[in-house]
């Protein structure tokens, strides 16, 4: 398998494992506001980023009524998913370098960043074997978040 070919597989498997944990959100909202599974698509789909739902779960989590223990583990979900998104966001939304026999030699950040008078844009990074590792690593620890809302929402009756 090629190095580009790699990492298409890779980028698609880690889109579906987020895709799967994201959907797991809908429960934890539900839980945390108190509502049924329907109120919450709707707020879940309302919020059409994965930042905003996040920041969302966050609240709720932290708001006086939470009971202590829930409220340190759904923090921790939500902490863990933050870290996982920059990785995830980056290869879902940077544009790819080709060399001349068409594979991937580097990705190119899509994103404009300020600092002071200067402002810089378009990222780039080699698309190396620790790169290609990192991205497996990552799709790893989607996995184990994806095993922490199945068991948070398991271990408060709740029934997917």
């Amino acid at each position: 398998m090629s190095k580009t070919e790699r990492l298409f597989a890779l980028v698609g498997k880690l889109n579906y494992v987020w895709s799967n944990t994201e959907s797991l959100l809908i429960y934890l909202i539900s839980h945390l506001i108190g509502t049924d599974k329907e109120s919450a698509i709707v707020i879940f789909l309302t919020l059409n980023t994965t930042r905003a739902r996040l920041d969302l779960i966050e609240r709720l989590a932290k708001m006086a009524r939470t009971d202590p223990k829930s409220r340190a583990d759904a923090l921790g979900i939500v902490a863990a998913m933050r870290r996982e998104a920059k990785v995830r966001n980056k290869y879902t939304h940077c544009v790819y370098s080709f060399d001349s026999n068409g594979e991937i030699e580097s990705t190119q950040l899509m994103r404009i960043a300020d600092f002071g008078d200067d402002l810089r844009y378009g990222k780039m990074e080699d698309l190396d074997e620790a790169e290609l590792n990192s991205l497996e690593t990552t799709i790893a620890h989607v996995v184990e978040i994806n095993r922490s809302l199945m068991n948070y929402l398991a271990g408060r009756g709740i029934v997917i």
